[in-house]
C-alpha cells in the first residue's frame, strides 16, 4: 500500500465525521469529493482572498464542497469553468448573464449546470478565455500542497490540459479547498504530473505553499490510464489540436 493510498484511507475514515453524504453515493469517497462542516466559512475565507476578488474567469472542479463557492461566483459576476463529472461530457462554461436572478444556487447544481451553461470545446476556451484562478477539492493535502484526489488523476490532467492550450501558466494560482481533516503531516515528492497548490483553504486556516510546482509538460499521453483517450472527449481534441499544430505538443 502506497502512502498516498494509505492517507486517503485514514483521512476518509477522520472524514466520514464532518462530511455530508451525496444523493448517489451516500458516503463512497472513492466516488465523489464530500461538501463537509464549516464549507459555508471556508468559501467566506477564500472569497475574501485578493486572487478571488481579482478573478474573472474561475476554473472549478465539480466537487461538492465547492457548491457555495460556485453560488457566489455567479452572484459576483464571474466567469465559471466546470468539469463535468470524470470529464466525460467534457466542460461547461457558466456566465453569470446565463443564470436568471434567483436562480445561483440552483444554477450551480450538477444535474442542472450543464443545462443552465454550455458546453465549451478547448479551441473555443483557449480563443475566448485567460483562467485567472484554479479551485480544487481534494481527498487530501500536504502542507506542502501536494494533493490527491479519489485517484483517478482528473485534476491534474484538467490543468495539463488548460496548460498545452495556453489558457493558464506556471504563475496561474491554484486553490485546495479542505476540511482540516483533510490537511496531512506527509512528506511527499510530487510526481510530474502533480499539480501543487499556492493555497489550502479550510474552515479555520489558510496556508500558503512555499515554492508551488505547477507542471509544464502538457499531457503526459504515454502515462494515461487505460481507457483514458476513449472516455475524455477533451483529450480526443487535444489531439486533433495537436496534429493540426493549434495546440502545443508537450509531453
Amino acid at each position: 500500500m502506497t502512502d498516498r493510498t494509505r492517507t486517503r484511507q485514514q483521512v476518509w475514515s477522520e472524514l466520514r465525521a464532518v462530511a455530508k453524504p451525496d444523493s448517489r453515493f451516500h458516503f463512497d469517497f472513492g466516488e465523489y469529493i464530500p461538501d463537509f462542516e464549516g464549507s459555508e466559512a471556508a468559501t467566506e475565507r477564500l472569497t475574501a482572498m485578493d486572487l478571488y476578488k481579482d478573478a474573472q474567469v474561475l476554473f472549478i472542479t465539480p466537487d461538492n464542497c465547492l457548491e457555495r463557492l460556485r453560488t457566489q461566483t455567479v452572484r459576483d459576476g464571474k466567469v465559471q469553468i466546470v468539469s463535468t463529472y470524470g470529464i466525460r461530457r467534457g466542460l461547461v462554461e457558466l456566465r453569470p448573464e446565463d443564470v436568471p436572478p434567483g436562480l445561483e444556487r440552483f444554477a450551480v447544481l450538477l444535474d442542472v449546470i450543464e443545462d443552465m451553461g454550455r458546453y465549451i470545446s478547448l479551441a473555443e476556451l483557449a480563443q475566448r478565455y485567460r483562467v485567472d484562478l484554479l479551485v480544487t477539492g481534494a481527498s487530501a493535502v500536504s502542507r506542502a500542497g501536494v494533493r490527491f484526489g479519489k485517484g483517478h488523476g482528473f485534476f491534474d490532467l484538467e490543468w495539463a490540459m488548460l496548460y498545452q492550450i495556453g489558457v493558464v501558466d506556471a504563475e496561474t494560482p491554484v486553490v485546495a479547498f479542505v476540511h482540516d481533516c483533510q490537511v496531512v503531516d506527509l512528506d511527499l515528492e510530487p510526481r510530474p504530473f502533480d499539480t501543487v497548490c499556492d493555497w489550502i483553504v479550510t474552515p479555520t486556516r489558510l496556508i500558503q505553499v512555499q515554492n508551488p510546482h505547477k507542471p509544464v509538460s502538457g499531457v503526459l499521453w504515454d502515462m494515461l490510464k487505460p481507457g483514458m483517450l476513449e472516455d475524455i472527449p477533451p483529450l480526443r481534441e487535444l489531439q486533433e489540436l495537436e496534429a493540426s499544430g493549434l495546440a502545443g505538443t508537450k509531453g
